[in-house]
């Protein structure tokens, strides 16, 4: 059985002590660090930057999982890069040239991903399947912490899933957004590789040492 990935979003974390909650995610032994980068324009609101990637990236070894949930992204993801980000995610709702900038991403060393909202659909992503590492399936329409799991979101994966075995692909499918301990179950059923959870982590409802393999 594959080894299911948790992805602590510390958009939910305690601002005021951001390496404490780094250490918590440690102590769950979570996988990744997952850092939503918001600029308040292709989403409402805004969350971190660079200074904020690379002040938490001597305080652990832990790979981060940085999500752009920003516009231009392309104008960005060097900075990221040499901040720290280990993977970089950006949204294919607002760049053109996907293939590029997937490239421009390996390019500097890191593992390039692709982002959907919840209106996308998953035949938006085939034309660039073959050549990114993450798929992240948005399950909440994305600007906010603690939102409720859009459920019919849940059906794209099992299609990344087939696309992915049809082809022979390689990327990790990871979901975002409301995933919490009474739902987390049909979640992981749908073939999920990636678990991001925010609210549900920090509060410790999400329970995750029943899942871990």
């Amino acid at each position: 059985m594959k080894k299911l990935l948790l992805a602590p979003s510390i958009l939910s974390a305690d601002f005021t002590a951001l390496a404490s909650s780094v250490k918590k995610i440690e102590d769950a032994a979570a996988d990744w660090i997952h850092i939503d980068i918001m600029d308040g324009s292709f989403v409402p609101n805004i969350s971190f930057g660079q200074p904020i990637v690379k002040a938490l990236r001597p305080v652990t070894k832990l790979p981060f999982d940085v999500h752009l949930m920003i516009n231009n992204p392309e104008q960005h993801v060097e900075t990221f890069a040499k901040a720290g980000a280990d993977w970089i995610t950006f949204h294919w709702e607002n760049v053109i040239h996907c293939h590029r900038l997937i490239q421009h991403i390996h390019d500097l060393g890191k593992k390039a991903g692709i982002s959907i909202v919840p209106s996308t659909p998953v035949s938006a992503l085939e034309a660039v399947l073959p050549y990114v590492d993450l798929v992240l399936v948005m399950s909440v329409n994305p600007g906010f912490g603690g939102q409720k799991l859009i459920e019919p979101c849940l059906n794209k994966i099992p299609e990344f899933v087939k696309l992915r075995e049809q082809n022979g692909f390689s990327y990790l499918i990871s979901v975002d957004g409301g995933v919490n301990g009474e739902n987390v179950s049909r979640v992981i059923k749908t073939g999920v590789d990636v678990i991001v959870s925010g609210s549900a982590f920090f509060d410790g409802s999400l329970h995750w040492e029943k899942y871990r393999q």
